[in-house]
């Protein structure tokens, strides 16, 4: 019989270490790469033009690829479920492959797909690549439950067969034997699209920063395993203005997209550490990184609701004002902090920021100054980053807002100190915010504070030509550290009423209570109650909308060092 297959591809934008890529080619007489794009979500998604360039250049990069091994990718414009009984029956196909998505969203799309691919009588390969570990046994390691702390997480690990070696890449000698039947009209009608194409205007539209593809990921890591020294002590590079700009080895887009394995990335690790430490044992920080994005993923994949608060049983539902007028000045990057905004430019012009600049951004909108629900702030990530991972993007927003995983919540980071300690003469600043440009290194993280002299010989008047500060810092900060405390003292003096979901009614004054469904659960060092809470109304206490100082509000080291991998810069 003869087999035709189809590859779909998804996420594992590469041809090394793709497992399902090689088993379908295996049998194969006729092979045809897809990948499926649907035109109306690229038109009405929250995905900025930043991001879907980037899939474009890894799918121009993946076609490149496998016309120099004569074959070609199929770019489908349409909805799986309505494409592939189509391709099915027009290409005679009877064997299906692609990778595995862990995504409680990707799992309902696949399973509707495999659904159809049986009805039409055609086989399907689906292989673990882009996790490290298959997160069904983690999980079934853990008595079905998904692990809610990243120690009980390593502690799994510590007990799973080791990480598989990554598969070797497709070559033409793997693939001579499999045709790939190409039209000559196949640009027209199977070509990847261009951004205008799909209806984004690209006019002063800037050169990419990170230009995607499994080419420049592969560069990119044998640049990343240059740093020795860093890579075998796992040594940490000194922040300075220099470490807020994209680096030439950073590779969490790559990652995110598939154009890198995890898997290899793992084993050069690996590899890299046991040369130059004469084959010691490589600590599991190494890996600190990966083992981050693999822990939110395992505590994703069965949580359809890990993204939002209500139904997310992992997640205490904290009474976030609703303020849509500080969020879009947050997202905008007119806070009147310069810290916050140029961080917030950068993220709008380039699509990426270094992880501790994500911490001090999502700290200012949530638990220390603006008190905005951490899901607003998470879909602007979703919309701006690059790197996005739905997985890594909500578990992040829910530890840094102390939502979950994370409760020391009186540790602010405060958006005047913290950028000034890490760029004490404010370049950074100067350069994503140039109407700032002339003012002294003394007052350019809170240039409210500089005389109308200096104002005036910078050329920037604060409140005409750059906004003040949206809240007073010190003030807004010390109120939100009270209502954190408050909440999860209400949380706690319920501990030991074990995991029974009661029903128990708090009222906090006259005006307003909640309904608390506790369940126990224990993370970190602290046992807290991760309830479902539905607040009536918004909390009474309101922070003053003036500027003010830092005082003690400076994240401390002992915390960042806790904070360090959340974000995934890689690099």
């Amino acid at each position: 019989m003869v087999v035709n297959t189809i590859h779909w591809f998804r996420k594992g934008l590469r041809l090394h270490d793709n497992p399902s890529l090689r088993d379908s080619i295996r049998d194969a007489d006729t092979l045809r790469c897809v990948y499926i794009l649907d035109p109306w979500f690229a038109g009405s998604s929250n995905v900025g033009i930043n991001r879907w360039r980037f899939l474009l250049q890894c799918l121009e990069d993946l076609d490149a690829s496998l016309r120099k091994l004569n074959s070609r990718l199929f770019v489908i414009r349409g909805q799986p479920t309505d494409v592939f009984p189509r391709m099915f029956k027009e290409w005679q196909i009877n064997h299906l492959s692609y990778e595995y998505d862990s995504e409680p969203f990707g799992k309902e799309r696949d399973a509707a797909i495999q659904k159809l691919a049986s009805e039409a009588g055609v086989e399907v390969t689906v292989r673990t690549a882009h996790t490290l570990y298959n997160l069904d046994k983690i999980i079934e390691l853990n008595d079905g439950q998904s692990p809610l702390t990243y120690k009980r997480f390593q502690a799994l690990i510590n007990r799973m067969d080791a990480v598989e070696l990554p598969a070797d890449t497709i070559t033409s000698d793997v693939i001579k034997n499999c045709a790939t039947p190409i039209s000559e009209h196949h640009d027209d009608k199977f070509g990847v699209p261009s951004l205008e194409e799909l209806g984004f205007e690209t006019e002063g539209l800037t050169t990419a920063v990170w230009p995607g593809g499994e080419t420049e990921a592969l560069i990119r890591l044998e640049r990343h395993l240059e740093r020795k020294a860093w890579v075998a002590n796992f040594e940490r590079p000194h922040m300075n203005a220099n470490s807020l700009l994209s680096s030439p080895t950073g590779l969490s887009p790559y990652l995110r997209f598939g154009c890198l394995s995890c898997r290899l990335f793992y084993f050069k690790l690996d590899d890299l550490y046991r040369k130059v430490k004469k084959n010691s044992t490589p600590p599991l920080s190494l890996y600190g990184q990966l083992l981050w994005r693999e822990f939110f993923y395992t505590t994703a994949t069965n949580n359809p609701c890990f993204d939002k608060m209500e139904g997310n049983p992992v997640c205490v539902l904290i009474p976030w004002d609703r303020n849509p007028e500080a969020l879009a000045k947050w997202a905008e990057g007119r806070t009147g902090f310069p810290w916050i905004d140029a961080i917030m430019t950068q993220l709008r012009q380039e699509g990426w920021i270094h992880h501790l600049a994500r911490h001090a951004v999502a700290c200012f909108l949530t638990r220390g100054d603006l008190w905005v629900s951490w899901e607003e702030g998470m879909k602007v990530f979703e919309e701006l980053l690059i790197d996005a991972d739905w997985s890594v993007n909500a578990g992040s927003w829910m530890w840094l807002s102390c939502s979950s995983f994370f409760q020391q919540f009186f540790h602010c980071y405060c958006p005047v100190g913290f950028g000034r300690r890490t760029d004490p003469n404010g370049d950074y600043i100067r350069r994503y915010l140039p109407i700032l440009r002339g003012f002294p290194a003394k007052y350019i993280y809170d240039p409210w504070n500089a005389p109308e002299e200096v104002q005036k010989a910078a050329k920037c008047i604060i409140g005409v030509h750059y906004p003040g500060p949206i809240v007073n810092h010190a003030e807004a900060s010390r109120i939100n550290i009270e209502r954190m405390k408050q909440i999860y003292q209400q949380l706690s003096s319920y501990r030991g009423l074990g995991r029974d979901m009661t029903q128990i009614l708090i009222t906090s004054n006259a005006h307003s209570h909640a309904i608390i469904f506790m369940s126990l659960y224990i993370f970190g060092m602290l046992p807290v109650f991760m309830p479902f809470i539905f607040f009536q109304r918004k909390s009474t206490i309101q922070a003053p909308k003036v500027a003010g100082t830092c005082r003690n509000t400076l994240i401390s080291p002992e915390v960042k060092n806790q904070c360090f991998f959340i974000m995934l810069s890689f690099g």
